[in-house]
């Protein structure tokens, strides 16, 4: 098994060459970059200071001035020149430069880190902690009102995407009742407050966020783990062992629930990047600047180097995650044996 897990972890290093060099190609062909913006910015400028000349308006920049700009953004080079030039840069723990803010992007990945683990990892803990024990209640409950009814309400979260849930739980808890802040992570006068109540308002403005994060994914392991558990309730090995005079409750909490994680085990890694990466489309309801956010206003801006960050840290998280639900599916079945 510690072979096959070396193996992985040296399979690490193309897929992720794969993942980044695909991503950073598309970058350079994408229309709408940083040269394009500047270019369009000289463009508004000189129209706002009443320019006649259609060939100055048409092209603002001259063309050495050009030639320097795609110098200083790295785009005077072939691709895969610049590709491993950025990467080299990478293996030296540089992401670069923003194009839009001229920040380093580390700085500002580092700065919302700690917002996106804090609802990933509450989020996943709520979403394991609640899932698994309403589908093992689910499953034994079969077809009884319990089971129907919270059926109905799962899959209606599960029809609504969770950022459609955030804008109705705004525009009636936070809008209308005023029982939610509209967004944000915390209030204006954060500073102000006691160490009581610098944890209730983080809490308070918690409460809509978490509960859009987790709509979709709660559905999907609720019934996930009921329909795994049905199945080996179904099984030989099962019925012999309640024919056998073994009560059902041990039957299902003995052999039954180990075989039925299986399948919850294979996601528990792939779900470490959702962790941190979260969901732009709550974050941006929501006002919450998290990884999310960032992502999604780097896309919108052509800021790559941006980007090409956050990408980083999210491949490295998915296949490390990759292994990890292998390690969980060891652990949880010991029949299992990697070669």
């Amino acid at each position: 098994m510690t072979a096959y897990f070396i193996r992985r972890l040296f399979l690490v290093i193309p897929t992720f060459f794969g993942i980044t060099i695909m991503v950073f190609t598309i970058t350079r062909f994408v229309p709408g970059g940083p040269i394009e913006r500047i270019i369009a910015q000289a463009q508004q400028m000189q129209n706002s200071m009443g320019g006649n000349s259609m060939d100055q308006q048409s092209q603002p920049l001259s063309e050495d001035q050009i030639e320097e700009l795609k110098k200083y953004y790295g785009f005077d080079k072939p691709v895969l020149v610049s590709y491993f030039l950025w990467l080299g840069k990478v293996l030296r723990g540089d992401l670069g430069v923003s194009t839009r803010y001229y920040d380093p992007v580390w700085n500002m990945i580092k700065e919302r880190i700690p917002i996106s683990l804090y609802f990933g990892m509450i989020s996943m803990l709520l979403v394991y902690g609640v899932c698994i024990p309403l589908g093992i209640i689910k499953a034994i409950k079969h077809k009884t009102a319990f089971d129907n009814i919270s059926s109905v309400i799962v899959f209606i979260g599960y029809a609504i995407p969770g950022w459609v849930v955030g804008v109705l739980m705004l525009v009636m808890l936070a809008s209308y009742w005023e029982l939610f802040p509209l967004g944000g992570f915390v209030s204006d006068d954060f500073e102000d407050f006691t160490l009581l109540q610098k944890a209730g308002d983080i809490i308070w403005h918690t409460v809509l966020p978490l509960i859009a994060y987790m709509v979709g994914s709660f559905t999907v392991m609720t019934f996930l783990m009921k329909n795994t558990l049905m199945d080996n309730l179904a099984s030989d090995y099962v019925r012999t062992a309640i024919a056998k005079g073994l009560p059902f409750r041990k039957a299902v909490f003995r052999h039954a629930l180990r075989n039925s994680l299986i399948p919850i085990a294979t996601h528990f890694g792939n779900n470490i990047s959702v962790i941190l990466t979260g969901s732009f489309l709550i974050e941006k309801v929501f006002n919450i600047n998290g990884m999310g956010l960032l992502g999604y206003e780097s896309v919108v801006e052509r800021d790559y180097p941006v980007v090409m960050g956050i990408l980083v840290i999210s491949s490295l998280l998915l296949l490390i995650g990759n292994i990890l639900s292998d390690i969980c599916v060891a652990i949880v079945d010991p029949r299992v044996q990697f070669r």
